[in-house]
């Protein structure tokens, strides 16, 4: 057992963490621990904050097991990270934005060596310039592309960051055994014997230390709610260490649980709501956003044109409306079909796998998004939907869409007309065609049966080349080119009916199919022999 030091600061906590048991232990037992793996070496921590219950309940064991340790002895940095999507539910993103303040600020008070942090994705990788810009489809199960780019990649880089400069780090996490059991396995194979660390599972030099991962909610939300029943005169309720007040995180939970009312947790009887999850308010990977609907149901009406937009998007992934809203070509420019199913003749006609969405209605939904920030604003509801950098991202992937390039350069008048004014915009270079070009290419190409977005293409290439001395590569670029599909689906289907059979997963099925006839043939000769 680890010895509690509590010589500094918290003389306000002292009966609290004496006296309050967690998990059938005294706090005391959980703050000394932290003291005594904070204070084993030099290699700084990182601190997972995603402002929900458990990663404050550590924030708060942290901050309380500094304050009770001299200040000589805290010698090693404390990052705490929160990770912006950039898509987070809007009030889910000022409870974080002012608790990293209060725990910056009260830190560099209280001698403390704790420093707070954003990490937001790269503007090229946001959920924006991914689903608007790329035409990537909304989210779903299947193709859940946004968690990595989004969460684990801004944390990732951060992380690497302190591992080049420090050489190891460690971790800190909320995981709790009882709310993810497969969260718990995970990290148990790969605890370090004799330690309550365990390694990083894909981070090299990167470990995880998870303090409250046999805390049940209840012990979760009895830190959060504070020490105010044994230091009345100098703690409020849901006071936290850091001078701020939990009693909004508290509200979040209960209003977005759809369960009208989230009781106390005063005892082992009490029943909690401490099981409501927040998450992306774009989110269509669940078929319906629970917390959201809550939220609005709770009083944050303002916020239901943002869940209209979500099931808008949800809409776009059910099977039969995905012809609607998605080209037929891949962004690869090729049109792909079905593999065979088990038992599905190779000859049969299979359908096609959907591309990314087609430009007018990124188009579409961009000025929805832009004018419904604007309101949102003018309501009072400080708020942005959609970031600078990211708008100069979409751009880019517009005018250089490989399906659809954005001849007319549509994004800098989209933003004119929803908010009278420019961006700084980067003049476009490379741009080859303007409107009127493109239709003086679109009449000509018609003339000569060619299909007009191959010849820009091509043209495209010609210029991006135009005064190397060496053109390397260029005749396998003008091949990429020529091979991609053109044309409707209809022309495109009508050329690959015979090429269709072919496809190479079928080749292997007709090899499988031959070995198969042989070893039957050899078994046949086998059983003759012997």
């Amino acid at each position: 057992m680890s010895e509690l030091q509590q010589v500094y600061d918290l003389e306000d906590y002292e009966d609290f963490i004496n006296k309050e048991i967690f998990s059938g232990k005294p706090l005391a037992e959980y703050v000394a621990e932290v003291q005594r793996i904070y204070m084993g070496d030099k290699r700084p921590w990182v601190i997972g904050y995603s402002g929900g219950k458990d990663s404050t309940a550590v924030v708060t064991l942290v901050h309380l097991a500094l304050m009770g340790l001299e200040p000589k002895d805290r010698h090693k940095p404390v990052f705490v990270v929160s990770s912006d999507t950039l898509v987070e539910t809007p009030v889910v993103v000022d409870h974080i934005t002012r608790s990293l303040e209060l725990i910056g600020k009260s830190a560099k008070l209280n001698n403390l060596p704790i420093t707070s942090h954003k990490v937001v994705p790269q503007a090229t990788e946001s959920f924006w310039a991914c689903l608007l810009g790329k035409g990537y489809p909304a989210p779903t199960k299947s193709f859940r592309w946004c968690t990595e780019r989004m969460k684990i990649d801004p944390v990732s880089s951060f992380i690497k960051e302190k591992v080049s400069q420090y050489d190891e780090v460690i971790v800190l996490l909320g995981s709790r055994s009882d709310e993810s059991a497969s969260r718990a396995q995970v990290i148990a194979k790969h605890k370090i014997d004799g330690t309550r660390l365990a390694r990083h599972t894909t981070l090299a030099n990167a470990f995880i230390y998870t303090p409250i991962d046999n805390w049940d909610v209840n012990d979760v939300w009895n830190i959060i709610r504070g020490a105010f029943r044994y230091a009345k005169d100098d703690i409020e309720e849901w006071e936290n260490p850091w001078g701020g007040n939990n009693r909004p995180l508290w509200t979040l939970y209960m209003d977005s649980s759809d369960q009208g009312e989230c009781p106390l947790v005063i005892d082992d009887s009490t029943p909690s709501c401490g099981n409501s999850r927040f998450g992306c308010w774009t989110c269509t990977v669940v078929s319906k956003d629970r917390a959201m609907e809550s939220l609005i149901k709770n009083g944050e009406e303002w916020m239901k044109p943002l869940l209209t937009f979500r099931d808008k998007l949800a809409f776009t992934s059910i099977p039969e409306n995905k012809d609607q809203f998605r080209n037929y070509k891949r962004r690869i420019g090729k049109v792909n079909f079905q593999r065979a199913k088990d038992g599905q003749e190779i000859s049969e006609e299979r359908a096609h796998v959907p591309g990314p969405y087609w430009l007018r209605y990124r188009k579409e939904w961009l000025k929805e998004l832009l004018v419904q920030e604007k309101q949102f604003n003018e309501d009072g509801h400080i708020i942005e939907l959609i970031t600078e950098p990211e708008l100069h991202a979409i751009r880019q992937e517009w005018l250089n869409d490989p399906n659809e390039p954005d001849w007319n350069d549509s994004l800098p008048q989209i933003y004119r007309d929803v908010y009278g004014k420019d961006l700084d915009w980067v003049i476009n270079d490379n741009s080859t065609f303007d409107n009127q070009g493109a239709q003086i290419l679109a009449q000509l190409s018609k003339e000569h049966d060619i299909v007009p977005e191959m010849v820009m293409k091509l043209l495209d290439l010609e210029i991006s080349m135009e005064g190397l001395s060496r053109r390397t590569g260029v005749q396998n670029k003008i091949g990429t080119i020529l091979k991609q599909d053109w044309g409707t689906l209809e022309q495109i289907k009508e050329k690959q009916e015979g090429m269709q059979s072919k496809a190479a997963y079928d080749v292997f099925q007709e090899e499988i199919e031959t070995l198969d006839r042989k070893l039957a043939e050899i078994d046949t000769l086998m059983g003759k022999e012997f």
